[in-house]
């Protein structure tokens, strides 16, 4: 590896291939947080979709700004093909986690050498996790390339490159785009201010400043989007953490992150990773706290998901680096140990596992080319939100899904949607489309469901058009594929 400029070309590359090589569907989040929201700000007829926590205003409008500048970009070149919306965004994110790689090399390479940096840099990038996860549209990717470019300006023990007001403002633009952000940093910022012989100057002159101007910034932003003041990051917090609401979405045991969470994302880093931890000096025992902390404290809430805790991955990727670096006569067996059993979990999760529900999507942008649109109907009769939406179809078509939002009223008895359809789906459909003109033209669905609403189908005269493999593991209501049927049009009419 040469100097930081062709190393930046050659991650820059690296990342795009990498773009490219991920076409599935991770969570529901990396579109309807993010690219559905952009995608409604940008147009002007309002076609577009917002969540139920946009209508609460749990969610800021900066984050998918960024998105919502790409789009516009493209419109203002007449360059809005649906394919240019689906894959700029995401080679954004690729180009923004070349420069974060890029960064993480330069910080090792300034605290100890250009040896142990190489090391750190070839973990980071055969990171399955992080080949998987970094050039997705989620906030949780925006939040770990953040805390990678604020780590590099930490004033870390031996460090030159400490900046207190970058750093500072990199995490709290992390914070305005997902307010967990702030989690990491807690032990990293205590312990500079412990260390900080100025510690008036810190707070007047670095923190007050930067708060005021980044809170600032993402009031004004939230108040032109949503017509009114939000404080978004005060409900994200009411919501997660004063009101355990999460937990609609699925709780796991306190010990998660422990015996499942980490082990996972890190995969076969972890050997390396304790080793990492045994071998590293003092000084960085700070990044060994950030993630055991961080870890500890995502345990502590009832709803729990791999991506949560992705942030604290770059850390570990610094002590992968240090066992690597010191492996002498085994460094070249380990490297490629690294790389091989890491390969195959990146290329099967990010071309086979759960590609339905984006291979899905061009059946419905089909139906947007031709004089057709103004009678289609699409109904998506899956878990709510499994495919994107607008985002990925770009035209005033009728669709629709199952909804699922939580109840916030507090009503005991509540069920959502989703839950009703699955309980009684040939009932619900019955009653749902009791007469023969309220019909979708198309629905889409899982093949677990087929057996259980056929006689409606044949009832109705819808036939089977496209079958689409979604995953080798089935589990409840996800189906190993995907089936699209369309309501055959009657001849005699």
């Amino acid at each position: 590896a040469g100097g930081p400029a062709p190393l930046l070309a050659l991650t820059v590359a690296l990342r795009t291939l990498n773009c490219f090589l991920v076409q599935t569907s991770f969570v529901p989040d990396e579109y309807w947080q993010s690219l559905e929201v952009a995608h409604r700000m940008l147009n002007i007829n309002n076609y577009g979709y917002l969540t139920w926590e946009w209508a609460n205003g749990l969610r800021g409008y900066s984050y998918p700004l960024i998105f919502a500048s790409i789009y516009k970009a493209l419109q203002l070149l007449a360059k809005d093909d649906v394919q240019l919306l689906i894959w700029v965004p995401r080679l954004a994110q690729a180009v923004l986690a070349a420069f974060a790689d890029v960064k993480l090399y330069s910080l090792v390479r300034h605290l100890e050498n250009a040896e142990t940096a190489k090391c750190v840099y070839f973990c980071q990038l055969c990171s399955w996790f992080t080949w998987y996860s970094c050039t997705r549209t989620l906030t949780n990717t925006m939040e770990t390339l953040l805390t990678i470019f604020a780590l590099s300006y930490y004033p870390i023990k031996g460090s030159k490159m400490g900046n207190s007001c970058k750093y500072l403002a990199l995490i709290a633009f992390a914070i305005v785009i997902r307010p967990t952000a702030v989690i990491p940093w807690i032990p990293l910022v205590f312990i500079h201010f412990l260390q900080e012989e100025r510690k008036a100057d810190l707070i007047l002159h670095n923190c007050i400043p930067v708060g005021l101007v980044t809170v600032g910034t993402s009031l004004i932003i939230d108040r032109v989007f949503f017509g009114e003041w939000v404080l978004v990051q005060l409900n994200f917090l009411k919501f997660n953490v004063l009101q355990n609401l999460g937990t609609f979405y699925g709780s796991h045991p306190w010990h998660w992150y422990f015996t499942q969470g980490l082990p996972v994302i890190l995969g076969t880093h972890l050997p390396f990773f304790i080793h990492g931890c045994v071998l590293a000096p003092k000084r960085y025992h700070i990044f060994l706290m950030a993630v055991i902390w961080t870890v500890l404290v995502y345990s502590t809430l009832s709803h729990k998901e791999f991506r949560f805790i992705y942030p604290v991955l770059p850390f570990c990727m610094v002590f992968c680096g240090y066992s690597l670096r010191h492996l002498k006569a085994w460094k070249k067996c380990a490297a490629s140990f690294l790389l091989l059993s890491n390969l195959l979990p990146a290329l099967y999760t990010g071309l086979i596992h759960q590609r339905g529900s984006l291979d899905v999507m061009s059946h419905i942008q089909q139906l947007c080319n031709n004089s057709y649109q103004s009678q289609a109907f699409v109904f998506i009769m899956m878990p709510c939100h499994s495919t994107p939406f607008y985002s990925h179809v770009h035209c005033p078509l009728k669709m629709r899904f199952l909804q699922c939002p939580p109840d916030l009223t507090g009503n005991e008895s509540y069920i959502d949607e989703a839950d009703v359809f699955y309980s009684n789906p040939l009932g619900w459909l019955n009653k749902e489309f009791y007469n023969d003109t309220l019909l979708p033209s198309h629905l889409i669905f899982f093949s677990v469901l087929e057996q259980e609403i056929s006689s409606f189908l044949a009832l109705r005269g819808y036939e089977k058009t496209a079958t689409v493999f979604h995953t080798h593991v089935p589990q409840g209501r996800v189906g190993s594929h995907i089936y699209v049927y369309r309501k055959k049009t009657e001849m005699n009419h």
